[in-house]
């Protein structure tokens, strides 16, 4: 067998004594966590409901006579005043028939002129038995008669000059006009067919329903029964379709008599000024309720609770600082932080960061939530060879 030279020997001693004396690997830096101190705060717990805004008064406009429609005199979408013109139909049917009951009653009333002279001739005579009473009562009858007469025609002008009138359609509110169901030239039927839509704007109702549990949370806090004469005199805000908050708050307008048995609600309404336009009939919004004012609420961010087999619990660090896990009981949201009604006290430390990271007793490095972040360290510029 080949011997290794001396010089060989030597080296391969000194890598297998280097090996056996290599220090053992350093032990891993404790995880870093993102920790919060819990303190008691105020918090103002709210309920969102869907709600839907409704006119004041919402008033169909028909025509009171038929014919062809001759002019829109308002434009779609714009404000009317009560009063203001929106519609014309063909008057000249109207005025002729006011016309020809003109004539009826200028000729009804020359009869009654004729009767009533030839009973101021008969009376005289009838006292002195110059006529007979029959030729008395027979010039008393058309006397009445001719009156008769006199009154009908009056009442049939009367009659062709309202419908005269109605050929000019106004609007019964102030409001804005909607769109037009009828263009100019088209046939219109009185009392049926629908020209427009004028909605009343300022104020406005918002309509919404709460369930039946909650009615009866509130009349426990009231005392008594939530009713159209006990409603509460308390502000709501009213949040609009994109979520922005509605600039003036509303008032509890309207309690409903009865729950809705198909969806076990009571309907609510509330009155709302409108002086800008920007609510507009049949609109979705929501209802922001305002349901406690807690002065000493233990709120932790929602991110920081964890779920398991439908408990929940969170991790907090103890005085050793070391991980401890903790089974605790949620309350109500309140904006992006949760209400700890069981479970936590104030003045522990909540970890809100790296909770993937613990395991129950496992030492930690912590850093506070609310302080600012360590600048960032600029690279180490490489050595040039």
């Amino acid at each position: 067998m080949k011997k290794l030279p001396v010089a060989g020997i030597a080296v391969l001693s000194a890598w297998l004594a280097a090996c056996s004396s290599s220090a053992p690997p350093a032990t891993p830096p404790p995880p870093l966590v993102v920790v919060k101190k819990i303190a008691p705060a105020e918090a103002r717990v709210t309920i969102d409901y869907v709600a839907q805004t409704e006119a004041l008064n919402e008033v169909e406009i028909r025509p009171r006579v038929g014919g062809l429609l001759e002019t829109q005199a308002a434009v779609e979408g714009t404000r009317v005043k009560k009063g203001q013109l929106l519609f014309v139909i063909d008057a000249q049917p109207y005025e002729a028939a006011v016309a020809q009951a003109k004539a009826s009653l200028a000729l009804a009333q020359s009869a009654f002129d004729q009767a009533d002279r030839d009973l101021a001739r008969v009376k005289p005579l009838s006292t002195i038995d110059a006529v007979s009473q029959q030729e008395l009562d027979a010039a008393i009858a058309r006397h009445d008669a001719s009156n008769a007469q006199v009154e009908a025609a009056r009442a049939a002008l009367q009659t062709a000059q309202l419908n005269l009138g109605y050929t000019r359609i106004t609007s019964p509110i102030d409001g804005v006009i909607g769109r037009a169901q009828l263009k100019v030239g088209g046939l219109v039927t009185a009392y049926t067919t629908l020209l427009t839509t004028v909605y009343s704007t300022d104020p406005m109702y918002v309509n919404f329903a709460i369930s039946e549990s909650r009615v009866l949370e509130i009349q426990r806090e009231m005392g008594v029964a939530l009713d159209q004469a006990a409603k509460s005199n308390r502000t709501f805000k009213v949040l609009l379709g994109d979520g922005s908050e509605y600039p003036h708050p509303g008032r509890l307008n309207f309690i409903d008599a009865a729950v809705d048995n198909a969806t076990g609600t009571l309907k609510l309404r509330l009155e709302v000024p409108n002086p800008d336009q920007l609510l507009r009939a049949n609109q979705f919004a929501r209802v922001r309720v305002t349901t406690q004012n807690l002065k000493d609420a233990l709120l932790v961010p929602q991110r920081a609770v964890q779920e398991f087999q439908g408990k929940n619990y969170v991790w907090v660090i103890d005085a050793e600082s070391k991980a401890q896990q903790r089974d605790v009981t949620m309350g109500a949201r309140v904006d992006a932080n949760w209400i700890v009604t069981k479970g936590l006290s104030a003045g522990e430390v909540l970890v809100v960061e790296g909770m993937q990271k613990l395991k129950p007793g496992a030492a930690v490095s912590t850093r506070d939530a609310d302080a600012a972040p360590a600048p960032a360290q600029a690279p180490t510029p490489a050595a040039k060879s």
